[in-house]
């Protein structure tokens, strides 16, 4: 029911975070009180999603380099780009321009695995695809903010090593620890697979509902310009992702996935970062935000768009080897 319906229950808890204050003034705040917290939340969700992987999944990331690489080439290269590009058309905020870079370099979204299986997508490849990305994080996402922030007033060597630091140790190193007990532990891998998804998603839910509620007043500022640039940056996500899968001569199924990747970002992981990396500038984490909203909502139209779509479309043969 959370993972079918995760743009639902991001509406009703945003909303619940929202009118928290509205509807029982002078009360303890879950969501304003849970701030401090968030970057433990995110770093134990990390964690359970690591835990969560499948040994023969994070095997084939290694039996299908070649491609796994190229999908992930594709994402660090399109959207950084378009966030930066669309950052310069539509926004004249230093602080929100930076948070669209940050929606742009982070790492594919968990959602985007289970959208890729309702749009009868090669799930396996979705995950290999959100595996690298993520891993491969504190190399792409420091270069990039290095980049965008180069000729600013912010010290761009220290961002870039203060987000590399965040990203291995909330990251990486937590997705590697909960893979490997999971791994070596049969009964904390069962209960990581009958709680662990639950927690996940509702963990990035909570972090993104919390982050929409502290920033209601400057969201409805700036509400019109930052939706109309994360709306294009995730359409042309969605379409660079499915025109490079057909460059690199992907079969239907992993194009889709890749496509999906590609345009479905992790914003929780952007919104942490934000608060973070730039304390005292909170507008920087509401483009992460924000953009979790358009990317579950377009995600989903996409993926019930392919699910219609007969199925011996998304059946031709794989370029994978058969022993793959």
């Amino acid at each position: 029911m959370l993972q079918r319906y995760l743009l639902v229950w991001l509406i009703l808890l945003s909303a619940a975070a929202i009118l928290w204050d509205k509807l029982l003034p002078d009360t303890f705040h879950p969501f304003h009180e849970s701030k401090p917290y968030l970057s433990y939340l995110f770093t134990a969700t990390m964690f359970v999603i690591g835990s969560l992987l499948p040994p023969d999944e994070v095997r084939a990331v290694v039996r299908r380099w070649h491609q796994v690489l190229g999908g992930t080439f594709v994402q660090y290269t399109v959207m950084p780009s378009l966030a930066f590009l669309m950052s310069l058309l539509f926004i004249d905020q230093q602080e929100l321009r930076i948070g669209i870079i940050l929606v742009g370099c982070v790492p594919g979204a968990m959602a985007s695995n289970v959208l890729t299986l309702a749009a009868r997508g090669n799930v396996s490849y979705s995950v290999c695809l959100t595996a690298s990305a993520t891993l491969l994080s504190p190399v792409f996402v420091p270069i990039v903010l290095y980049l965008a922030v180069s000729g600013t007033d912010i010290n761009a060597a220290e961002l870039a090593k203060d987000s590399f630091f965040q990203l291995l140790t909330q990251v990486v190193l937590p997705v590697i620890s909960g893979h490997l007990l999971a791994l070596y532990h049969s009964g904390f891998s069962r209960m990581m697979q009958f709680f662990g998804p639950a927690f996940a998603n509702f963990s990035i839910l909570w972090i993104i509902a919390t982050i929409i509620s502290l920033q209601e007043a400057q969201l409805k500022q700036v509400f019109a310009s930052l939706a109309v640039a994360l709306l294009v940056i995730n359409l042309l996500g969605y379409l660079c992702g499915y025109l490079a899968g057909a460059a690199i001569r992907l079969n239907e199924s992993m194009r889709r996935a890749l496509t999906l990747e590609v345009g479905m970002q992790n914003a929780g992981l952007g919104a942490v970062l934000a608060s973070q990396l730039f304390p005292g500038q909170e507008m920087i984490a509401l483009p992460p935000a924000l953009y979790m909203f358009g990317c579950m909502l377009t995600g989903t139209i996409l993926a019930q768009y392919w699910s219609l779509k007969r199925f011996e479309e998304v059946t031709e043969p794989s370029v994978v080897p058969a022993e793959d």
